[in-house]
């Protein structure tokens, strides 16, 4: 259904949004991993409780899930996809403002729109390895010494 050119059907769609189930019995089996799950059970809240997977509102959706959501609609309007061009960064904005309020918190939008230009033009459209390099840097930074940690 990823590579699918075109809407999904509801039936397609219910199925897709299982990979928020599947997610956290992913990070059920893992302990170092147990932290995100906050991040992986909630991207798809809104904050006026239309999303899924518990219809959570306002503050009842945990923090850093109202960050991520940002940070996923941004890259999913910003890439290529199957299914339709990547937008500019002037669309992909104007997309997040007029959904400020109903889907994004207003407090984190404010504060991404001071560093989302930069973002776009470091990482948008890449397809070298230098997003590789960046997130094996901030692996390393963030967990070196964790033995459970297997990086090639």
């Amino acid at each position: 259904m990823l590579l699918k050119p075109g809407n999904l059907t509801d039936s397609e769609f219910d199925i897709m949004k299982s990979h928020v189930t599947q997610g956290l019995q992913i990070l059920e089996q893992s302990e170092w991993l147990k932290d995100a799950g906050e991040v992986v059970g909630s991207p798809h809240e809104k904050l006026n409780g239309d999303g899924y997977l518990n219809g959570l509102s306002g503050g009842s959706i945990p923090f850093t899930a109202r960050i991520f959501s940002i940070a996923d609609v941004f890259d999913a309007l910003c890439s290529r996809r199957p299914y339709k061009e990547p937008f500019t960064f002037e669309e992909t904005m104007k997309i997040i403002r007029e959904n400020t309020g109903n889907h994004f918190d207003s407090v984190l939008i404010d504060i991404f729109c001071t560093i989302a230009r930069s973002l776009y033009e470091d990482y948008a459209g890449r397809e070298d390895d230098v997003i590789k390099i960046e997130v094996d840097r901030i692996i390393q930074k963030y967990f070196l010494g964790n033995n459970n940690i297997i990086l090639d």
